[in-house]
C-alpha cells in the first residue's frame, strides 16, 4: 500500500496549480477533514472526505483512488468524487454568468481596432 501526502494528492488531482500552493492552503487551514484542519504531511487513504477552499470555489471531495503523479484533467477526475453541495455549484454558475458579459466596458483599457479606426476616421479630413 503506497502512502501519498495530502499536498501532493491535491496537486496531482489538479485542485491546485502547484504543490507549494496546495501546501500553503493546507497550512492556512483551508483544507479540513471532518471539520478539523489537517497537515500537509497527512497520508491520504481511499474513502477520506476533505473540504477544500480554493480561490475560485469550495470543494467537498472523497478520495476514490490514490494518485502520486500529475496527469491530465480528464484522467485526474477519475481519482476523486466531487461531493460539493448544489448551493455552492449554483453560486459559482451565477457568479460566472454575472461577471463575464462578453463586452468591454466603455472608456476602460486600450481601444480596440474598431475604436482606433473610428477615431482615425473622425480626426482625419478627406
Amino acid at each position: 500500500m503506497e502512502k501519498i501526502r495530502l499536498d501532493k494528492y491535491l496537486w496531482s488531482i489538479r485542485l491546485f496549480k502547484t504543490r507549494s500552493i496546495a501546501s500553503e492552503a493546507i497550512d492556512k487551514g483551508r483544507v479540513k477533514m471532518d471539520g478539523v484542519a489537517v497537515k500537509a504531511s497527512r497520508a491520504v487513504a481511499i474513502g477520506d472526505e476533505y473540504e477544500v477552499r480554493t480561490e475560485a470555489r469550495k470543494w467537498v471531495i472523497r478520495v476514490a483512488d490514490l494518485l502520486s503523479k500529475r496527469v491530465q484533467y480528464s484522467e485526474a477526475i477519475k481519482f476523486y468524487e466531487d461531493l460539493t453541495p448544489e448551493e455552492e455549484l449554483e453560486r459559482i454558475s451565477f457568479q460566472a454568468a454575472s461577471f463575464h458579459t462578453g463586452k468591454r466596458l466603455s472608456k476602460v483599457g486600450r481601444p480596440t481596432k474598431k475604436d482606433r479606426r473610428d477615431m482615425d476616421n473622425f480626426t482625419t479630413e478627406d
